[in-house]
């Protein structure tokens, strides 16, 4: 049966399922954890090198599990947000500043100068780091047309108030993308493979924000445009 928008047991079917996968999980982990310290005797370099990758994999898992749960709690409206003034334009400098760098190519993220810098925003300063940086991870990994994904800020306003658009794309569809006419925006795919749910986190985090996450209607992956508003 599909699901609609009003059906209350899902998060709570999500919230179960993140109890129920976190024990063995744990478990698991621990046990690789023991190996490599050498618990039950010296490893050999390629066994050493295997249970290293299922660490890694556990981690994965590990990080799947707090996403499924931030979900979960986002979708009761439970999540919690402790709000502040929050400094826009510096908030996305710094997430730029701190992403890992691309495990398969190098792809530059890069700020560029507008009209919308020293917004404030009253928000969760953690959640929206989070968010913008799911957002980023994602379309970097997206681009294939460029080596350097850009980010911009402008001034506008959106539903009657205040607002700041953020827009992400290559050099080729930046400025089209700034001007934020929604008739050549459609909604986020927020369910991409090879994302995890972070993508889905952060477009619930934005919605709570009172902001939107929009994707270019001409079908290019690699850009999106969020909204947010201004005090």
């Amino acid at each position: 049966m599909e699901r609609t928008s009003d059906d209350s047991k899902w998060p709570r079917l999500l919230a179960l399922s993140v109890h129920e996968f976190r024990t063995p999980m744990t478990v698991v982990a621990g046990y690789v954890r023991m190996l490599l310290k050498d618990r039950a005797g010296a490893l050999n370099p390629e066994q050493r090198r295997l249970l290293e990758e299922a660490e890694r994999s556990c981690g994965r898992l590990s990080m799947l599990l707090a996403e499924m749960s931030d979900l979960s709690n986002l979708e009761a409206g439970t999540a919690t947000f402790n709000r502040s003034a929050v400094d826009l334009t510096t908030l996305v400098v710094d997430t730029i500043a701190a992403l890992p760098d691309a495990a398969d190519r190098e792809v530059r993220v890069s700020f560029a100068r507008g009209n919308g810098e020293g917004a404030q925003v009253t928000g969760d300063p953690v959640r929206l780091k989070a968010a913008f940086t799911a957002i980023l991870h994602a379309l970097r990994r997206e681009l294939v047309t460029s080596d350097e994904l850009l980010v911009s800020q402008r001034a506008g306003d959106y539903e009657g108030q205040p607002a700041t658009w953020i827009a992400f794309g290559d050099a080729r569809h930046i400025e089209t993308l700034s001007a934020g006419a929604e008739a050549m925006l459609v909604p986020f795919d927020e369910w991409r493979g090879g994302c995890g749910l972070g993508l889905a986190v952060a477009r619930r985090v934005l919605d709570a924000h009172g902001g939107a996450i929009w994707s270019p209607a001409d079908g290019t992956k690699a850009g999106a445009v969020v909204v947010l508003p201004t005090v």
